[in-house]
């Protein structure tokens, strides 16, 4: 009787290492590291005869550093590498170099051939999902401009605009009165809303997902709200509020509000760091930073996430996130603090920050240099 109480206390000690073991074992992490690529001065680069067919083979990247403005593709040549002169405006395909109260501007594409002359304009070009829309000098109307120039549609609202968005032929507006709105691909609104819930109503930053399904908001002082909503239906132009969260103190200026990782989450300024939204599991994510944050990696891609941070004395510093997976629960304190994976500081007044999939691109001064993301 002896021998099999003994045998059966060694057994549960063995089922109970066993428990232990496959609930406590972690694999080793492989470590995510950046390995140098290119270096391209921008200066050596603009006295080079430039590939006007580089954008048809090449991935290219829009960039303004320091006094410069071009794109920049993927192996580190320059489809365009110009001196500002006046104010731009860079699009994915197409840019515009404009006077600060212009009477016609020119829509040049990236081979710096113009495109498109628009006369009597009245305000200023934005350029958003391959489309071309001209904000009043009053910013409190918006057309757009076909490829031939001509206005296709002019849309006033009731306030100053305060921030846009375009994707999915839908056009998403944020007002000084605390109003959002969305246009469809004619300019007929489709639908409004004014979220509310603070002392002062404002919108201060606006983001919509690409297939048009999802806005994320940052609205309010006092009290400050990030707000995301999920459209109902396929093809209805009502959407719901599918979570909100307060922000604190807030900001009085305008917010980064970016979908990233093929809009599986959204990220958002807020006071003291950054927040990100999980869709798929429904989680927020804030993670403390220092300094304020001066660029962002729109992409987000392969749960990786880069930012700049920059500090007094033109300190900066670039930051590596690794974003908590769907089932990982929100980071608070020293587990935020664990999901920067990277910080690297340089010093300069000037930055850039660029990403697609393995490949980062980094500027500052006059340099833009590439690394490429390794698993280790």
């Amino acid at each position: 009787m002896a021998k099999q109480k003994k045998r059966g206390y060694i057994f549960v000690i063995f089922m109970l290492f066993i428990v232990y073991f496959l609930l406590a074992a972690r694999p080793v992490p492989r470590e995510t590291i950046l390995v140098p690529g290119w270096i391209s001065p921008l200066e050596s680069g603009s006295s080079a005869a430039l590939d006007k067919n580089l954008h048809v083979s090449k991935q290219l990247f829009p960039f303004t550093l320091g006094s410069r403005f071009g794109y920049v593709s993927s192996d580190g040549e320059f489809a365009i590498n110009k001196i500002i002169n006046n104010n731009i405006y860079l699009g994915e395909n197409i840019w515009t170099e404009f006077s600060a109260e212009p009477s016609s501007i020119e829509i040049n594409n990236i081979s710096g051939e113009p495109l498109i002359k628009i006369d009597n304009i009245r305000g200023y070009p934005v350029l958003l999902d391959n489309r071309i829309f001209i904000l009043g000098s009053e910013q409190n109307s918006l057309s757009e401009i076909n490829a031939t120039g001509n206005i296709l549609w002019t849309y006033e609202f009731g306030a100053p605009l305060t921030c846009i968005d375009a994707a999915a032929g839908l056009v998403l507006t944020g007002s000084l009165d605390g109003m959002i709105e969305i246009l469809d691909s004619g300019g007929k609104r489709i639908y409004y809303f004014e979220p509310g819930g603070s002392r002062y109503s404002i919108i201060y930053g606006c983001a919509i997902s690409g297939n048009g399904s999802r806005l994320g908001i940052i609205c309010g002082i006092d009290s400050q709200r990030f707000l995301l909503l999920e459209r109902l239906g396929n093809n209805g132009g009502e959407y719901r509020i599918i979570y909100h969260e307060f922000l604190e103190s807030g900001f009085r200026r305008p917010v980064r509000v970016s979908f990233i990782d093929e809009d599986r989450r959204i990220v958002f300024e807020r006071e003291g760091g950054i927040g990100c939204y999980n869709i798929k599991s429904r989680r927020s994510t804030y993670i403390p930073l220092d300094g304020k944050i001066t660029a962002i990696d729109d992409s987000g891609d392969q749960s990786l996430l880069f930012l700049i941070t920059s500090h007094p004395h033109q300190n900066n510093t670039l930051i590596g996130i690794k974003l908590p997976q769907d089932t990982s629960f929100s980071f608070l304190g020293t587990d935020a603090q664990e999901a920067v994976f990277l910080r690297a500081s340089f010093k300069s007044s000037d930055i850039y920050l660029g990403r697609t999939g393995p490949m980062l691109i980094a500027g500052g001064g006059t340099t833009l240099i590439s690394f490429n993301l390794e698993d280790k």
